[in-house]
């Protein structure tokens, strides 16, 4: 079957956009100070400020280093971490979460890897091959609330790599780019970090648009060839926007993620729609990530009151943690942390003091007023508008991987 070029651009667009979502977050750290095949570390939680990866959490301080691997293999050591959950997560170029080492795969004592490219004859029993030269590694390291920050700081601080220098790197059109640059930059991309063979047959649809090899030539198409192309790619752009839970099911008012999520195989559009909205995001079996499903495009409104009710011993069973934390919309889909006066972005096992009820019961009130029947210390500020809200569970327990546990759904408290 025949494809149209309008066709072959809409599946074009977003077979590449994990690529330029990437290439973007590398080209925003980069533009900050920080060098390529070096470990960066924030040693603060993140708050309303930080703005260069949408949905981040509240509840761990990350590490960063941006890789190419092109240069050689890099060393990385991750130091003993006892009972803190601890996590670096390495995805290729196209998001794929290759290898996530840490308190669930290596344990809690550390150790020290090889991570090499795809090209490389390295072999042994701690070397971890990335499929692309390209990679980003995150560290997350739990926070246990303000009193643990500085022992968490000395855990993260002992994360280290060593890695040779890196070429330059050129910035690459972003997403907002026109369909000339943003193909380009495709082209680019899929050169340095070529695509698996198992995409051989997405490619062989997307063929007409001459992208992959590093010979992209927008000026070989007509003007109306060139008008079918930014359809497609428009109309790509506005399915991504808009896409809310694809690849997810809903279950009792939370998006649950497909299984696929943080190593989507060939499902381009749930990886798409992943990149846009929750790049970054690993898999079920390390963090399950729940999204309300709202009442409008995904979000509640702030300026009424919501309440989350755990029926006693009915909390969200973890051996890592659990968090729920809010969100205010960006224009594009992103989402970020919101301001509020108690600079309380995220509530859960964690929060000091959460007030239960006689017979064990626990509610969490949301909205932007503080509530008249809720503990203040029970209370997760809104925005006064739009907002979206996540359940993050580290280490989740199969009975939750499995559909057996379920989340109470948010109820507006009226």
């Amino acid at each position: 079957m025949r494809h149209t070029l309008e066709e072959q651009a809409a599946e074009a667009w977003l077979y590449g956009l994990p690529l330029i979502e990437m290439a973007a977050t590398r080209t925003r750290v980069l533009r900050l100070g920080v060098q390529q095949n070096r470990l960066h570390h924030v040693h603060r939680l993140l708050t309303p400020r930080d703005r260069e990866v949408t949905l981040p959490n509240n509840d761990t301080l990350y590490s960063s280093a941006h890789l190419d691997l092109s240069h050689g293999p890099a060393t990385l050591t991750l130091p003993p971490a006892g009972e803190r959950y601890l996590s670096f997560a390495l995805m290729d170029a196209w998001t794929n979460n290759f290898a996530i080492l840490g308190t669930r795969t290596t344990g809690a004592e550390g150790g020290t890897f090889r991570i090499v490219g795809p090209s490389s004859d390295e072999t042994g029993p701690m070397v971890i091959r990335a499929p692309t030269d390209f990679v980003w590694g995150l560290a997350r390291v739990l926070v246990d609330g303000p009193a643990d920050l500085e022992a968490a700081r000395a855990v993260q601080q002992a994360i280290t790599l060593d890695a040779p220098a890196a070429r330059d790197w050129t910035p690459l059109a972003s997403r907002t780019a026109d369909w000339a640059d943003y193909l380009a930059a495709v082209d680019a991309m899929m050169v340095a970090n070529p695509p698996p063979a198992t995409d051989l047959a997405l490619r062989r649809r997307i063929a007409g648009l001459g992208i992959g090899e590093g010979r992209f030539d927008p000026t070989r198409f007509s003007p109306d060839a060139a008008q079918a192309i930014a359809t497609g790619v428009q109309q790509a752009r506005h399915w991504a926007v808009a896409a809310g839970g694809i690849g997810a099911r809903a279950v009792d008012g939370w998006l649950q993620p497909g299984h696929g999520v943080g190593d989507f195989g060939q499902d381009y559009r749930y990886r798409a729609a992943v990149a846009l909205k929750g790049l970054a995001a690993m898999p079920s079996v390390e963090a399950l990530y729940l999204q309300g499903t709202g009442t409008s495009d995904g979000l509640y409104d702030g300026t009424r009151q919501w309440r989350l009710h755990f029926a006693a011993d009915t909390l969200p069973p973890v051996d890592g943690f659990w968090s729920l934390t809010m969100y205010e919309a960006a224009d594009d889909g992103q989402m970020f942390l919101t301001a509020n006066p108690l600079q309380r972005y995220s509530i859960g096992d964690r929060t000091p003091g959460l007030a239960k009820a006689a017979d064990g019961r626990l509610t969490i009130a949301i909205g932007h007023e503080p509530p008249a029947d809720v503990p203040e210390v029970n209370w997760l500020p809104a925005p006064a508008g739009p907002f979206g809200i996540v359940m993050r569970a580290y280490l989740p327990h199969t009975e939750w991987l499995d559909g057996i546990y379920r989340m109470p759904p948010l109820q507006p408290a009226d």
